[in-house]
């Protein structure tokens, strides 16, 4: 386990290695992370009596994670938690999830196994994320959406099955983006499209979008 400074561990917190937590990193009581991947095919190893297992896991610089929240181990590759984002109480992020820098998962979210989630993406509270879904960086998700396909980049998205809703423009010009890179989206979505010539600002989140893929195929996978 590699432990950095300014770290604080609540009361009650169980942190479980191969584990990797940087500096500043902010864990409340009763939080567990680094129990094994829910994966039947999986050892559910003994890692307080020293008998590591699994692919291990990774917050980054500055990661807060409120009371109550869990983080499983990876089974291919760490699960890994970007810097700077806040997982807000009860919030699970399963095995094998890679999720960006500067999200907010607030209270109750849940992300099965495998999930990708990009840079700056807000998700609602209670949204519950598929197994294997992908959502988009700068992407916001409302609450109680049930995230059974990808969210695109800069989306607004929402209900059950989740669908898209427009473009998060409040979020992209926070972050920078120029009113007409945030026009020619929003245009691009209220007709349920990507635009055929992307802005060159958007280029960068399109290509994460269009390589993002689970850990392993899915034909070769373990039950999430």
């Amino acid at each position: 386990m590699e432990l950095g400074d300014g770290i604080t561990i609540g009361p009650g917190a169980v942190v479980l290695g191969p584990a990797v937590v940087e500096d500043g990193c902010w864990i409340g009581p009763h939080c567990v992370i680094g129990t094994p991947p829910e994966i039947t095919s999986e050892p559910h190893n003994r890692a307080w009596d020293g008998e590591l297992a699994h692919a291990g896991v990774h917050l980054g610089e500055g990661v807060t994670v409120r009371e109550l929240s869990t983080v499983h181990q990876g089974s291919h590759r760490p699960t890994s938690i970007g810097a700077g984002t806040w997982l807000l109480n009860r919030a699970y992020v399963a095995h094998d999830c890679a999720v960006g820098a500067g999200v907010t998962l607030s209270a109750g979210v849940s992300l099965g196994g495998h999930v990708r989630v990009g840079d700056g993406v807000n998700l609602g509270m209670n949204a519950v994320v598929h197994q294997r879904r992908v959502v988009g960086p700068l992407s916001m998700v409302g609450m109680g959406a049930v995230v059974s396909r990808d969210v695109p980049p800069f989306a607004k998205a929402f209900g059950g099955p989740v669908r898209l809703r427009g473009v998060n423009a409040v979020g992209m010009s926070r972050a920078g983006f120029g009113e007409a890179a945030i026009r020619a989206l929003a245009d691009a979505y209220a007709r349920s499209e990507v635009p055929a010539d992307l802005p060159e600002e958007l280029r960068e989140a399109f290509a994460w979008w269009a390589e993002a893929e689970p850990a392993k195929p899915l034909a070769a996978a373990h039950h999430a």
